[in-house]
């Protein structure tokens, strides 16, 4: 039987692993690091689990030192997809958020919904999302979910205090 391994309370693996993306100075120095054990010697392919990734990846590393120093190690910056909206696109969106009602446009309701606004953003803009992607979008424009409440305007605001009132005599007799 081995010994017992220290298990770490408080943190899972996956958010330890988080905490290096948040500073730019922990992913250079596990990438330099690495770098420093390949010039040590170390094959980049017996370092590929050590740090959680290619071979390949590691020799890039070690290139861009060679060529930029410490530099080479930064994320070079514009990564990722490009947004299918441009800046005004988005804008248009952003305003039409917190300015405009879905009646204004012919759908029958006071709230903007995900569904809607792909219909919107595809008549507008010929720019089609799924129903996954559209909230990804929102929240990069600033928002956030938000529930609606029922409201119903065609409701007795009379009737419905008469009923609540009514419903809390019968609770209290019942108790």
């Amino acid at each position: 039987m081995g010994r017992k391994t220290y298990q770490i309370q408080g943190y899972s693996s996956e958010q330890i692993k988080a905490l290096f993306k948040t500073d730019d100075k922990y992913q250079i120095g596990i990438r330099l690091y690495a770098v420093y054990q390949v010039s040590l010697g170390v094959p980049s392919r017996d370092l590929e689990t050590l740090y959680n990734t290619s071979f390949k990846q590691i020799l890039n590393w070690v290139h861009r030192f060679e060529q930029y120093g410490i530099d080479g190690l930064r994320d070079k910056p514009g990564r990722g997809r490009k947004p299918r909206l441009n800046e005004h696109q988005q804008q248009r969106i952003k305003d039409l958020l917190l300015e405009e009602s879905p009646v204004d446009y012919g759908y029958n309701t006071e709230t903007w919904t995900g569904i809607m606004l792909i219909d919107w953003i595809s008549e507008n803009f010929q720019v089609q999302y799924k129903k996954a992607q559209i909230y990804n979008v929102i929240k990069s424009l600033g928002f956030s979910y938000q529930k609606a409440k029922g409201f119903y305007p065609e409701a007795d605001l009379i009737a419905q205090e008469q009923f609540k009132e009514e419903l809390k005599k019968t609770l209290r007799k019942s108790s």
